[in-house]
């Protein structure tokens, strides 16, 4: 049975933002504490014009030349107005690219507003796309599940089955083979898009196996770097069970079954396990025969 357990909602604080990306910070030192929850910045557009319920609240906004340059060009009281209908947004910081200056206009109703107005001298494109990447990430929904996680020939692969089945030693099996431990014992699965989810370890098992008989073992220290990988996409959900007798069938080509995670639909195979049995190189052919299917090629046809 798939024992799923929902973590805590992830946030992040606009001084964290401050300090992974070395932003200057312009007005605002005693709201850095100001919380952010929504995963994508927005430049504004429409917001200017007036506040429209059916545009998103709370997002960080990031101004760059075309939008500073728009608020150079207007008047005095124009200018305030549509400064003021963008801070109806409540964003939590607005972030100004490419190191623009004059922006006393800015500074002045961030102040009145208590919301953190800081500057980067990186362009607004690449920041932007930084940005994002970081916060979807940091900000995705997640859970975490019994099992392990391992990147095989670059594929991400969870392992799952009844505690004492055999999982960690068969990825110490794969590890042995070349292929990568990602997290064992306790899998955190996030969730970046409706179609991927991606495996990490929690912090506490980085890099750590455990195997009955033998204890923990740190696989970077036995192992070499090569042996442990941070995360991965998550692309084969393999549960290793015991040996049924008579339960196998020898169809050319098995219909394709799923596992979901946060509505994720993930491809899943059974492989039972018996003495002698090659557990690891069965998982490699099974990488190998997915990644073939994406190329369009099946063996059965």
């Amino acid at each position: 049975m798939l024992r799923m357990e929902r973590l805590g909602v992830n946030t992040i604080t606009v001084l964290e933002l401050v300090k992974k990306f070395s932003l200057e910070v312009l007005v605002g030192d005693e709201y850095l504490n100001r919380v952010i929850v929504k995963a994508q910045t927005r430049r504004p557009g429409l917001e200017f014009i007036d506040f429209f319920d059916f545009l998103p609240t709370q997002h960080v906004k990031v101004l760059g030349k075309n939008e500073v340059t728009y608020l150079h060009l207007l008047d005095k009281n124009e200018r305030a107005l549509r400064v003021e209908n963008l801070l109806k947004y409540e964003p939590p910081c607005i972030i100004v690219t490419d190191q623009q200056e004059e922006l006393t206009y800015l500074t002045k109703y961030c102040h009145q507003k208590k919301i953190p107005l800081l500057r980067t001298d990186e362009t607004n494109y690449e920041f932007i796309g930084k940005l994002d990447a970081y916060m979807i990430k940091t900000l995705a929904p997640e859970i975490a599940i019994h099992g392990v996680c391992v990147n095989v020939f670059g594929i991400g692969v969870l392992l799952r089955g009844e505690s004492g089945v055999g999982k960690s030693e068969t990825a110490h099996t794969l590890i042995g083979r070349g292929h990568r431990l990602v997290a064992d014992d306790i899998v955190v699965i996030k969730k970046l898009s409706p179609q991927t989810i991606l495996g990490t370890h929690n912090g506490k098992n980085k890099e750590f196996l455990a195997l009955r008989s033998i204890g923990l073992l740190n696989v970077t220290r036995q192992y070499g770097r090569k042996a442990f990988q941070d995360e991965t996409r998550i692309a084969m959900d393999i549960e290793l069970t015991n040996w049924k007798e008579h339960s196998l069938y020898n169809d050319l080509e098995v219909e394709q079954k799923y596992t979901e995670y946060m509505g994720v639909k993930v491809p899943h195979i059974q492989i039972q396990l018996q003495p002698g049995r090659d557990v690891a190189g069965l998982i490699e052919a099974a990488v190998n025969n997915w990644y073939l299917k994406q190329q369009g090629y099946s063996a059965a046809e």
